[in-house]
């Protein structure tokens, strides 16, 4: 087992891994940026250390510094969290280079999964269901217009290095895809540094359901079942549930078995979550893999009662899994409402600030993972999610209620928040029924504004 470990993030991740480790016995190193010299996670690690100015690519970016950082500090391993290089093949490789242990899946993994095109190929030649669309990059408009007339618009182009929204554009109308095409290559190399772009066939208002998956280096895949993540704003998630209110037995059956196909056919190990578009239908595709831990894996341990984090370091460590398949059970409903420093009244514009006043709530089934405290100033350079608000409940009508009681004693003063937009989402109609998908938001005017 390693001794130490750093941890190449901030924020909540970072105190979660922190936290994770503690119960491990190992040592933690936290990088931190001249930004977040008063962060939370550069305090409470075993130790910690200034990696560069606040810009990203300066500091969490800087895959220089932080290895100059593992070894300054002697630090065995690197977990990524969430975001910055935690998807980077290239850091990944030099950290093997540098005699580092990536707690991540492989470099050839992750490359697999992160190239979009490259993935749905995989998949496609695993038996894994994808969207009908092109079979790789497509080179030009002329070659996306011929796909389009085969599969029918509205269609999307979409930049096979993307993520978080970025890259994505729908065409409704052939005449519109040499724009579309351009645009989404502009947008993809300014955020990816890879203009390469795919088409796939447009699916209209799905649900958007992952499943997860932790796989140790000795060949067993376990999956963990599913997270709803249909709430989004701007292909952004705002709030994940588990289990899916459109899940039955028999279909997250067959989504797992996709799931392990999945990880199978890219040699995979550690956490890991396979993306799927879900119809009215029952049908899903293959969406997307992240192979790294998910910011609402969370109430997947609510449910399931295993600690994933502690995971990631065991199989990155070596050890076998000590569970198989039938020992996952999900018990109850659970959760999530990421609380974020924006105005929900001025288009959710981020609220950047120091945190005056905070109190949370809490109580049975009531998790809360933050990184801030009474006197935190917010700093303007990264992602505005403060906390992520967690209920466990036996009902997903019980797991309602408790969320918006919990919302209501969430108390943050001195910066904007979106607790309000939170509450007014749960009294939906809609939402409260179930029977909602990703385009919920694009059709309500949650704030009536």
């Amino acid at each position: 087992m390693f001794k130490k470990i750093l941890i190449a993030n901030r924020g909540e991740i970072a105190v979660r891994i922190i936290r994770a480790c503690r119960e491990l016995g190992i040592r933690t190193v936290a990088v931190f940026s001249e930004a977040d010299r008063d962060a939370l996670h550069a305090q409470i690690a075993d130790e910690s250390i200034c990696i560069g100015p606040a810009a990203s690519k300066d500091s969490y970016l800087n895959i220089t510094s932080i290895l100059s950082a593992c070894d300054v500090t002697k630090s065995e391993a690197v977990h990524p969290g969430y975001g910055f290089l935690s998807e980077n093949t290239n850091f990944a490789k030099n950290c093997e280079k540098c005699g580092v242990t990536f707690i991540g899946p492989d470099p050839e993994s992750i490359d697999m999964m992160g190239d979009k095109a490259k993935a749905k190929i995989t998949m496609k030649n695993a038996g894994v269901p994808v969207v009908p669309g092109s079979d790789g990059e497509v080179s030009s408009a002329e070659e996306a217009i011929k796909i389009a007339n085969q599969i029918g618009c509205p269609i999307m182009v979409k930049a096979s290095a993307g993520g978080g929204g970025r890259g994505i554009r729908v065409v409704r109308d052939p005449a519109d895809i040499k724009n579309a095409i351009t645009t989404a290559k502009t947008e993809a190399m300014s955020f990816f540094g890879n203009d390469g772009i795919y088409i796939e066939k447009f699916i209209h208002n799905p649900r958007h359901v992952e499943i997860q998956i932790m796989a140790d280096k000795h060949g067993n895949v376990i999956h963990f079942g599913e997270r709803d993540c249909s709430v989004q704003r701007r292909n952004q998630k705002l709030v994940e549930e588990t289990p899916s209110p459109a899940m039955t037995p028999e279909l997250r059956q067959r989504m797992g078995e996709a799931s392990y196909k999945a990880a199978r056919a890219c040699n995979y190990h550690g956490a890991g979550t396979v993306e799927f578009l879900l119809g009215d239908d029952g049908s899903f595709y293959f969406m997307e893999m992240n192979t790294r831990i998910q910011v609402e894996h969370g109430i997947t341990e609510l449910v399931t009662g295993h600690d994933l984090v502690k995971y990631q370091i065991l199989v990155a460590a070596g050890e076998k899994l000590d569970f198989e398949q039938s020992d996952i059970s999900m018990s109850g409903h659970a959760i999530e409402c990421r609380i974020n420093a924006e105005n929900p009244y001025m288009d959710f514009c981020p609220s950047p600030g120091r945190i005056e006043s905070l109190y949370t709530p809490g109580g049975p089934g009531i998790r809360i993972d933050s990184a801030a405290y009474s006197g935190y100033t917010i700093p303007p350079y990264y992602d505005s999610m403060i906390a992520k608000l967690m209920v466990h409940a036996p009902t997903r009508e019980i797991a309602l209620k408790k969320m918006k009681w919990a919302l209501a004693e969430f108390l943050i003063g001195g910066v904007h928040t979106n607790i309000d937009f939170h509450l007014k989402l749960l009294k939906d109609d809609e939402f409260e029924s179930g029977n909602y998908d990703v385009g919920l938001l694009s059709r309500k005017n949650i704030m009536g504004n």
